[in-house]
């Protein structure tokens, strides 16, 4: 546990997920401090915290919650003691999680350890079948739609088509037939990258 006690907490995240974050840091005497997008300037979540600043360009919505130098700028500017990601944008980035405490900030969440093995969800994958756990049927390392289409040959349809980082159900497709998976592929890797900086997608069944 880190000796620093919390006064000023920071949600890197936006919306119902940080208002849920700000209640119960509202109920330990915490100071609350909201990040929002141009896009989110009325969002409710911006007026449940005490504090509240925009982070980001006035014309993008999304890519301002996972701009690990934008955050952390307005974490050291705001003196935050502690940031919590909630789930999806940041919660499970490997550099974000390092970074914070080399800015003397408490980063609320997982070790970047813990992180490097299982918030990827293919590296998961991968140790679990190193350690002899059954997993389900699928493949990895897509590089492209044609190659899906071919490993969709061997795992049989119907498949689930997610995002390797995040959560949260972002990159997330059911795939019942080739046609869908053409249409999806890209798709599903486009919302992957907007949403946690990271395109990689895979198929299981």
């Amino acid at each position: 546990m880190p000796s620093k006690s919390i006064q000023r907490l920071l949600v890197a995240n936006r919306a119902e997920i940080a208002i849920r974050v700000f209640r119960a840091a509202s109920e330990l005497k915490i100071t609350t401090v909201a990040v929002y997008s141009f896009e989110d300037r009325y969002s409710l979540h911006r007026d449940k915290a005490v504090e509240a600043y925009q982070i980001g360009p006035d014309e993008d919505p999304l890519k301002p919650y996972i701009d690990i130098e934008e955050i952390l700028r307005i974490a050291r500017n705001q003196k935050i003691d502690a940031i919590h990601p909630s789930y999806g944008f940041l919660s499970e980035n490997m550099a974000f999680a390092r970074r914070c405490p080399k800015e003397g900030i408490i980063f609320i969440g997982p070790a970047p350890e813990i992180m490097e093995q299982l918030g990827n969800k293919i590296a998961a994958k991968e140790l679990a079948l190193k350690v002899n756990v059954p997993i389900i049927k699928g493949a990895s390392n897509l590089k492209n739609t044609e190659e899906a289409l071919v490993a969709a040959d061997d795992i049989g349809f119907p498949m689930i088509l997610k995002a390797a980082s995040g959560g949260g159900g972002r990159g997330m497709r059911m795939v019942r037939s080739k046609d869908e998976l053409k249409k999806s592929f890209s798709e599903a890797a486009n919302e992957a990258a907007k949403a946690f900086g990271d395109p990689t997608v895979f198929l299981e069944k």
